[in-house]
């Protein structure tokens, strides 16, 4: 029965993530970005300046700016980063990078329209905390003949959350803390659950107190790590670089134990990582930003768009490099192991444990941002009554993903992501001229 429902779900996975829907999240990024006269790129230092000043509350909301960003990236940087990267790269070759980036550069435009219409179009909920999101955007942008496409990204999300946001998470921290250190799964799931549970009952402003702190460190850790590693190789950089741009256009040769990959592969994986990597487009990220205490949509918009910057041209460049630089891509070995290969035959004797606790601190992180995610979908379904059972419900998910074996939850969660990224692409597309007045407008009284 199962195996049945498996490739049920493997089929569908297929048609959800093929050609249509990297075409959409391609050029739905693409038509934002010229819409916008590529002003995400060239107002990226002003979204840093704007993020500096969000450490503090600008306006209404239940977090700062700052925190509302890093609730976000606490949800972004995570297994994508790591497991993702590896994976692109060992099934899509190394031009698999090169459209990461590409998938990057468009995301920000992406999720810069995400961020604005979350934070334009959001509500005060029962318990007086603001909340937003597609749910919200399509319903109170698009109006009531649209309410169903919100329903569908809320099923899907909160759907998602236990799968590619939870247990996922939960088992590759217990996987590889197993692997490295000798831990018990259910040690390791049994402690994750507890300081999921404490850092869950203060909701979302101790989430984002938590991220605030938490996400900067790991993002400095992983960097100055992976800087130390790839100063090491230096000098292979270059032939390095190379390899991405011209595998992105030309397929990439058998060779070792690497199978070999067409351009459409190096495309595929390198699009779909991409977006399980950052979320652009998935509609998960402006759930959190529309907590943020502004009174201006486009600028907690500039900030939103920095965790895409951030987390796949910064973090997962670090990655990828390391890994081609390393040469260990061409042995067949595919996710974290990849990884925790390459930095390992780079920095012998410590680079494993790096990417071990890397993993392990990125992955509780992402638990913990995802929380909030799939509770605001909850929410909107059956209302704030729902919270707290959802809360007592997650905690134990994290427990039994340590314990069980995820092949098949993998898959449905890739499937749920891609479902949720539809409804929230049609309503970027439909309130686009929104987007670009409320743009327009600050920009004109700013100058």
């Amino acid at each position: 029965m199962l195996d049945t429902i498996s490739a049920y779900i493997s089929t569908l996975n297929g048609i959800v993530w093929g050609p249509v829907m990297l075409i959409l999240i391609l050029g739905t990024g693409a038509y934002l970005m010229l819409g916008l006269r590529a002003m995400p790129l060239q107002k990226l230092v002003y979204g840093f300046q704007m993020l500096w000043r969000g450490r503090k509350a600008q306006g209404e909301g239940d977090v700062s700016p700052f925190n509302a960003l890093m609730t976000s990236l606490a949800a972004t940087i995570g297994t994508g980063n790591i497991a993702g990267v590896a994976t692109a790269i060992a099934l899509g070759g190394p031009g698999a990078l090169f459209w990461m980036w590409c998938t990057a550069l468009v995301g920000m435009a992406t999720k810069y329209a995400e961020a604005v219409f979350a934070v334009h179009y959001r509500e005060t909920d029962g318990n007086g905390d603001h909340v937003g999101g597609p749910m919200y955007y399509i319903k109170n942008g698009l109006g009531p003949k649209w309410t169903w496409l919100a329903t569908m990204f809320a099923v899907f999300g909160a759907l998602a959350g236990f799968g590619i946001g939870n247990t996922v998470q939960s088992n590759s921290v217990a996987d590889v803390l197993s692997s490295t250190f000798g831990f018990s799964h259910s040690i390791t799931g049994l402690v994750m659950a507890v300081l999921v549970g404490v850092v869950l009952l203060g909701g979302i402003r101790r989430i984002a107190s938590v991220a605030g702190r938490l996400v900067p460190l790991m993002g400095l850790f992983y960097l100055v790590a992976s800087l130390f590693a790839l100063v090491s190789q230096f000098d292979k950089i270059p032939a390095v670089l190379d390899l991405v741009f011209t595998h992105a256009f030309s397929p990439t040769a058998a060779t070792g134990g690497f199978a070999g990959a067409t351009v459409w592969a190096a495309i595929r994986f390198g699009v779909a990582r991409g977006v399980f990597s950052n979320e652009a487009g998935l509609g998960s990220a402006p759930i959190a930003h529309a907590a943020a205490a502004t009174d201006q949509p486009v600028q907690q918009g500039l900030i939103a768009m920095l965790g895409t910057f951030i987390d796949t041209i910064i973090i997962c460049s670090l990655t990828g490099l390391v890994i081609l630089s390393s040469g260990v891509w061409e042995t067949g070995v595919t996710g974290a192991a990849l990884s925790s290969t390459a930095f390992e035959t780079i920095l012998p004797g410590f680079g494993g444990y790096l990417v071990a606790i890397g993993l392990a601190v990125f992955a509780f992180s992402t638990i913990l941002g995802w929380s909030f995610y799939s509770e605001k979908c909850v929410e909107y379904l059956i209302g704030v009554k729902a919270i707290m059972p959802f809360r007592v419900l997650w905690v134990a998910a994290v427990f039994v993903g340590a314990i069980m074996e995820l092949d098949f939850v993998w898959l449905v969660a890739d499937t749920l992501n891609a479902l949720m990224a539809l409804p929230n692409l049609i309503a970027l597309l439909l309130l686009s001229p929104v987007l670009f007045q409320l743009t327009r407008s600050y920009f004109k009284k700013q100058d």
